[in-house]
């Protein structure tokens, strides 16, 4: 019997008598990462790393956590289970599990290139991997973060020049803090949305340093914006919340900006493949270094990219699961309903 079940309700270690991920409620829930596509509400115990934790009572509420530090061991019911770096955001972890010289990890989402914030992703060596694979695409090449960095600074002193505001598009639990670490030197204030701002007040109280941004109320003076920066989650581009930019510019983080039609399709002025999570070379480079015997493919390009890695001598089957629409828990009309909600108290 394998170690990981695929079932109805999310990953199942039989063995251990937990879920990682489940997408529905469990007793007790093993979580990679605060997404809300891997972490949701409902089950009665949650295992998480320590940085994690707050996220997710951000995101869930109080509930039953235990929270440990990447590497260390625990038992779940004999199943020996350790967290490991993924790189995706802050907190976010590979789970590893072994029973009688058994392995097998559970990647969640990982990228390979340390940002300076997330944690950096270490290769989990295993007998059986699985393995996202969002951007699962030879197409799907990332450039440095230090020189996609350097882009998005160019453009916002192009913007300034133009006496446009710049607004940026980004998750706001993961992807609007990588963002920040870009922004400051430029010496402009940061304005944010009120979904990206309960994130970064939870952030800050566990302990990460993070610049300083201004929260985006309805009694900010328009005026405060101009030739300065934004940041808002998905979805919000286009809304009626946007107008009290103008004249403003839309650039869009995500790594689907890797393709030009992407950024039409989207009306931004600009797109940034700034992406959490692995290239194809990231995905093939982790699986060859995990040394695994076989690899299961989960959401994103999963039939292209387990077809290759069958082709190339690895033995890999793809999974369907509920991962993969992280963009959920930033949609406009969430992330609105709540700021309306702060700004009524």
């Amino acid at each position: 019997m394998p170690l990981i079940e695929f079932s109805d309700k999310g990953l199942y270690c039989r063995a251990g008598g937990f879920y990682i991920d489940p997408w529905k409620p469990v007793d007790k829930a093993i979580i990679t990462h605060a997404h809300s596509d891997h972490a949701r509400w409902g089950s009665k115990y949650y295992l998480c790393h320590a940085q994690c934790k707050p996220l997710l009572q951000m995101r869930l509420g109080e509930n039953n956590y235990q929270a440990v530090e990447w590497e260390e061991k625990i038992f779940v019911n004999g199943v020996q289970v350790s967290l490991h770096p993924a790189g995706h955001m802050i907190g976010s972890s590979q789970i590893r599990i072994e029973v009688n010289g058994e392995v097998w990890v559970v990647s969640g989402d990982y990228k390979i290139e340390d940002d300076g914030l997330s944690g950096k992703f270490e290769p989990v060596k295993c007998n059986t991997f699985i393995t996202e694979s969002t951007f699962g695409l030879p197409i799907y090449n990332w450039k440095p973060q230090i020189e996609i960095f350097q882009n998005i600074r160019d453009w916002v002193c192009r913007n300034k020049e133009l006496g446009k505001t710049s607004v940026f598009i980004a998750y706001s639990l993961g992807k609007a803090q990588r963002l920040l670490q870009c922004l400051p030197e430029i010496g402009l204030p940061i304005y944010v949305h009120g979904a990206i701002w309960n994130a970064h007040q939870a952030i800050v109280s566990s302990g990460f340093q993070l610049p300083d941004v201004k929260r985006i109320t309805y009694e900010t003076p328009k005026g405060s914006y101009l030739e300065n920066i934004v940041i808002a989650p998905p979805g919000t581009e286009g809304s009626a919340w946007m107008k009290r930019f103008y004249p403003y510019a839309v650039g869009i983080c995500s790594g689907w900006m890797q393709v030009r039609g992407t950024v039409r399709r989207k009306n931004a002025d600009a797109g940034f493949a700034l992406s959490d999570h692995a290239d194809w070379k990231g995905l093939l480079q982790t699986v060859t270094e995990t040394t695994a015997e076989k690899v299961y493919v989960t959401h994103g390009y999963q039939a292209v990219f387990s077809r290759y890695l069958n082709e190339i001598g690895i033995a890999a089957a793809e999974v369907k699961t509920e991962f993969g629409n992280e963009e959920e828990e930033n949609s406009a009309a969430v992330a609105e309903a709540q700021e309306t909600i702060d700004n009524n108290q």
